[in-house]
C-alpha cells in the first residue's frame, strides 16, 4: 500500500469541498482533512478498534477527542476517525479544520455531508490499494 495519498469529494451543486491527506504510519493511519476558505486544525481524534465479543468481523472503535474551542469538526473528525478504525483494523488519528466566512445552516450541513462521503471514499481507495 502507498504510505501516503490525497483524498476530495467535492458537492458540485455548492461548489464546496473537502480533502484529506492521509500518511501510514507502520501500520496506522494518519489523515488530515480540511476544507473551505482557511483549512486549520480544530479538532484531533484518536480511534482505535475494538473487536466485538463473539464476531471477528465486526468491530466499534473508542474514539479521544481534542477540540479547540470554538470550532465544532468533532462530527467530521469523529465521523471519519471510527470509520477508518472499524473498516479498516487500523489505529486512525483524524485532525479536520474548514472554514467558510459566514456559513449557515446549509452550508454546515453540505460539509457534514462531504465529511461522510470523505470518509467512505477515503476507506474504498485504502481498501482497493491493499
Amino acid at each position: 500500500m502507498p504510505a501516503d495519498g490525497v483524498v476530495t469529494v467535492e458537492d458540485r451543486d455548492s461548489g464546496r469541498s473537502v480533502t484529506a491527506r492521509f500518511t501510514r504510519v507502520g501500520e496506522d493511519l494518519v489523515v488530515a482533512v480540511g476544507g473551505g476558505e482557511r483549512p486549520h486544525v480544530g479538532c484531533v481524534v484518536l480511534a482505535t478498534p475494538n473487536p466485538v465479543e463473539g464476531e471477528a468481523s465486526t468491530r466499534s472503535a473508542s474514539c479521544s477527542v481534542l477540540t479547540i474551542p470554538p470550532h465544532k469538526e468533532e462530527p467530521i473528525a469523529r465521523g471519519i476517525a471510527t470509520l477508518l478504525a472499524q473498516r479498516l483494523d487500523t489505529v486512525a488519528v483524524v485532525t479536520a479544520g474548514v472554514h467558510e466566512d459566514g456559513l449557515d445552516r446549509t452550508g454546515i450541513e453540505d460539509f457534514l455531508r462531504l465529511g461522510e462521503r470523505l470518509g467512505e471514499e477515503l476507506v474504498r481507495q485504502l481498501q482497493d490499494q491493499g
